[in-house]
Formats: C-alpha cells, structure tokens, sequence
C-alpha cells in the first residue's frame, strides 16, 4: 500500500481538477523539478494507488437532463439477478454495491423528467428489488 506524503496528495488533487496537466506545470504548480513530478507520477502508478488519467465530459453532468442517485433494497439472494437486469437500462451510468440499508446505488440519467418517470417505473419493476429512494441531482459542485 501507497503511503501518500504531502507533495503526492497535493499531485492528485491538482491531477483531479485537470487530469491532462502536463508536467512542466504540475512542477510549477508545486514548485518542485519536472524529475521530481515525473517520478512521482511513475511510482503513483507503479504502485496502483493512481489507476490512470480521465476526462470529465461535459454530456455526462451538463446542464441538459436529469441526473439522479438512486438507493436500492434488494430482497433475499436476488442481488445478481438484479444487477444484470439493471446493466440492461441504457439510462444507468454507474451502478454499486455497498452496505448498510440500501444494498444498490444506481447512478441514473434521462433526457427529460417524463423519460426520468419511466426509467424509475423500470427500475422499480425489476423482480427482487423491494424498496428505492432516489435524489435528483441539482447541481456539481
């Protein structure tokens, strides 16, 4: 496991808002050699405590849509039968497993609130799924 210092986590978190940084200005940025960024960079990776480097596309939270968070109870041993039901909605963008009350969180999006009505139907109606609540979500922040 990756023991993060200081200058690492200040790495990520510049990393996190552009992730296509080059590294003239993350040493820059950090006031530290272009050597020393880029090996940081290598033994993030190395290490497997950095995965890659993304984008954010603007599709995928822009202002167009309705984007909500969904909670979901499952009942009894149906949990894989759900989830490959749900992998099946083209709406889902992300969808995990966790503990506690809710078993599923679903990450849902549709083009328009009478599209959202009926992904909410659908997802409801998959057999084994006994309670949900859902958040739209407003804004990023």
């Amino acid at each position: 496991m990756h023991v993060f210092d200081k200058l690492d986590r200040q790495l990520i978190a510049i990393l996190r808002e552009d992730g296509r940084a080059p590294v003239a200005k993350l040493a820059v940025i950090l006031n530290v050699s272009r050597a020393t960024v880029q090996n940081r960079l290598e033994r993030l990776l190395d290490s497997g405590a950095v995965l890659g480097f993304t984008i954010r596309a603007r599709e995928d939270h822009g202002p167009d849509g309705v984007h909500a968070i969904m909670m979901i109870e499952v009942s009894g041993k149906s949990t894989t039968s759900v989830i490959r039901k749900l992998r099946g909605l083209p709406e889902l963008r992300q969808l995990h497993s966790t503990n506690g009350k809710w078993d599923l969180v679903a990450q849902l999006t549709a083009v328009n609130l009478t599209d959202f009505d009926r992904v909410l139907r659908d997802v409801r109606g998959v057999d084994g799924i006994t309670n949900s609540e859902t958040s739209i979500l407003l804004s990023s922040v």
